[in-house]
C-alpha cells in the first residue's frame, strides 16, 4: 500500500522559487513577535488579578511547558523540516488517526481564532471611525489578509515582519522604562519593587491559584509553532528551525515573565484596574507620562491583533493544505497558486472564520460564537500531548546511528515527555475544577469527538485507495525487511 503524495508538504519542495521564500530576518521577527499579541497585553490583567504578584511563577510554569514542546518539535523538525510540521509527525510515528486529529484541530482552533481576531479588529476599527458598522470592518479584516497571504509566503512574512517589529519595539520600550519606574530612577517615581510582597503577600491566593493560572497562560503561549511551520518555507529551514527553537525560552523570559514583572512591581496587584476596562500595559504605561500613552496602546494592540490574524491564516491555510495532501481533507484543497501557497486551502479557511463572524454579529444569543471559541480551549494541550508522543515514538523507531546523526536533540527522552504529558492532564483536571475552564474542556471534548466518530469513514476512504494509513515509519521498515529478504 502507498501514502498519498505529499505534494507542497514540505520545505524542501520549491514549487516557488528562492525569491518566494522567506528570509532568515522574516524567521527571527516571526520568532519573536509570533506569541505576542492580545492575550499578553491584555489577558495577564486576569491572571494578575487572579493570582497575585505569583502570576511570574504561572508564566514560568506555562513557559516551561512549551519550551519543552517545541524543543521535541524542533528535534523532529530538524531532521525532516515539513509546513505540516506537527501533524506529519504524529503520521510518521503514530499513523493516520494521530495526524487526522491533531491537524483538524488544530486547523479548527485557528479558524476560530482568526474569526476572533477580525470581531475584536472590527471593533477597534469602530471605535475610531464609527460611521462604518463593525461587521464591515471585520470582513475588510479577512479580506485584506487573504490578500497578504495569497501573493506568496514572502509577502506573508513581510507584513508579519513589520507587525512584529511594533509588538517588539513596544515590549522593549516597557521592560527598559518600567524597570527604570519600579526603581524608583524614572522621574517623579519612587522605588515599588516592595509591590511583590506588600500587599498580602508574594502568594496572596495560594499556589493553587498558580496552577490555575498555568491553565489560562498556557494558551497565551499557543503560536510558537509558527515560527517552525514557517521556517520550513524559508532559504535555509535548518537554520530557522534551529534558531527558532533555541530562542524560545529567552523570549518567554524576556517577553511574558518580564512584561508581567514589570506590572505587579509597578502597581500594586489589587489595585490594577479590571482589563475589560483598560489593559494593565496601557495602565502602566500612563504611570510612567508618557504623552498618548492611551492611545499607542491602542495601536498596538490592533497591530497585534492583526498580527494573530494574519499568522492564523497563514497557519489554518497550511494546515489545511497538509490534511488534503495525506487525504484527509477534499482534494480540491491542495491547489496551490504559481508561487506555492495553498490557494483553496486559504479561501476555505478564510470562509470557515466568516461564517463564525457572521453568526457572532447576527445570531449572538444562539451561541454558535461562543460554543466555537471555547471548543478551541484544549487544542494547545491537545498538540502537546502530541508532539510529545510523537518524538518519544520516533525516538524509539530510530536506529542508534540515526540517533546519533540528529542534528538537534531533546533532552532526557522519554522522562521529559511523561512529564510534560503529566502536567497537561493536570491543567486539564485544574480546569474542570474551575467554572470557566469547565466550559471550554467540555466543549473541546464534543468537537474531538466529533472528529473521532468520523475518522472511521475517512480511514475506510483510504483504504479503498489503497492507502496505508499505519504510521509512516513502520511502512519503510516493513518495506526495508521485504527489501532484505528478497535479496
Amino acid at each position: 500500500m502507498s501514502e498519498p503524495t505529499d505534494t507542497g508538504s514540505t520545505g524542501t519542495e520549491a514549487a516557488a522559487g528562492g525569491s518566494a521564500k522567506l528570509r532568515n530576518r522574516h524567521i527571527t521577527m516571526i520568532t519573536l513577535g509570533g506569541i505576542i499579541g492580545a492575550s499578553l497585553f491584555v489577558g495577564s490583567g486576569n491572571v494578575i488579578r487572579s493570582t497575585g504578584p505569583a502570576a511570574i511563577i504561572s508564566y514560568l510554569i506555562g513557559g516551561l511547558l512549551v519550551f519543552l514542546a517545541m524543543r521535541m518539535l524542533g528535534e523532529m523538525s530538524a531532521r525532516r523540516p515539513s509546513v505540516g510540521s506537527f501533524m506529519d509527525y504524529a503520521n510518521e510515528s503514530m499513523g493516520g488517526w494521530a495526524a487526522y486529529l491533531v491537524g483538524w484541530l488544530y486547523w479548527y482552533f485557528w479558524v476560530g481564532v482568526i474569526a476572533y481576531e477580525a470581531v475584536v479588529g472590527g471593533g477597534i476599527l469602530s471605535g475610531w471611525f464609527p460611521a462604518v458598522p463593525t461587521w464591515l470592518w471585520s470582513l475588510l479584516l479577512v479580506l485584506v489578509f487573504i490578500g497578504t497571504n495569497i501573493l506568496s509566503v514572502r509577502v506573508f512574512g513581510e507584513v508579519e515582519f513589520w507587525l512584529a517589529s511594533v509588538k517588539v519595539i513596544t515590549i522593549v520600550v516597557f521592560l527598559v522604562v518600567g524597570a527604570l519606574f519600579a526603581l524608583g530612577l524614572w522621574p517623579h517615581a519612587t522605588n515599588s519593587v516592595s509591590n511583590l510582597w506588600n500587599h498580602g503577600g508574594f502568594m496572596p491566593m495560594g499556589f493553587s491559584a498558580v496552577m490555575i493560572g498555568v491553565a489560562t497562560v498556557i494558551f497565551s503561549y499557543f503560536g510558537t509553532e509558527i515560527a517552525v511551520m514557517a521556517s520550513a518555507e524559508s532559504v535555509d529551514p535548518a537554520r530557522g528551525i534551529t534558531q527558532a527553537t533555541h530562542t524560545v525560552i529567552w523570549r518567554i523570559l524576556l517577553f511574558f515573565v518580564g512584561g508581567v514583572l514589570i506590572v505587579v512591581t509597578a502597581v500594586p496587584w489589587d489595585r490594577l484596574p479590571d482589563p475589560d476596562e483598560i489593559a494593565p500595559f496601557a495602565y502602566v504605561y500612563g504611570l510612567f507620562g508618557l504623552p498618548g500613552a492611551a492611545q499607542i496602546m491602542t495601536i498596538v494592540l490592533f497591530t497585534a491583533v492583526i498580527s494573530v490574524l494574519n499568522s492564523g491564516l497563514y497557519s489554518a491555510s497550511r494546515m489545511f493544505a497538509s490534511l488534503a495532501d495525506k487525504g484527509y481533507a477534499p482534494h480540491i484543497i491542495r491547489k496551490r497558486s504559481k508561487t506555492n501557497v495553498p490557494v483553496a486551502a486559504l479561501i476555505a479557511s478564510s470562509l470557515g472564520a466568516l461564517a463564525a463572524v457572521v453568526a457572532n454579529f447576527t445570531v449572538p444569543a444562539s451561541g454558535i460564537f461562543d460554543f466555537i471559541m471555547n471548543s478551541g480551549g484544549l487544542v494547545a494541550l491537545f498538540v502537546y500531548v502530541f508532539i510529545a508522543l510523537a518524538q518519544w515514538r520516533m525516538r524509539m523507531k530510530l536506529t542508534p546511528a540515526e540517533r546519533a546523526a540528529l542534528t538537534l536533540k531533546s533532552w532526557l527522552t522519554p522522562v521529559l515527555n511523561i512529564f510534560l504529558i503529566a502536567v497537561v492532564i493536570g491543567v486539564v483536571i485544574i480546569m474542570l475544577l474551575s467554572e470557566d475552564g469547565r466550559a471550554q474542556v467540555w466543549t473541546s471534548l464534543v468537537a474531538t469527538a466529533v472528529l473521532f466518530a468520523v475518522w472511521p469513514l475517512v480511514k475506510r476512504k483510504l483504504n479503498a485507495r489503497g492507502v496505508d494509513t499505519s504510521p509512516a515509519m513502520d511502512q519503510r521498515a516493513a518495506a526495508a525487511k521485504a527489501d532484505s529478504a528478497s535479496s
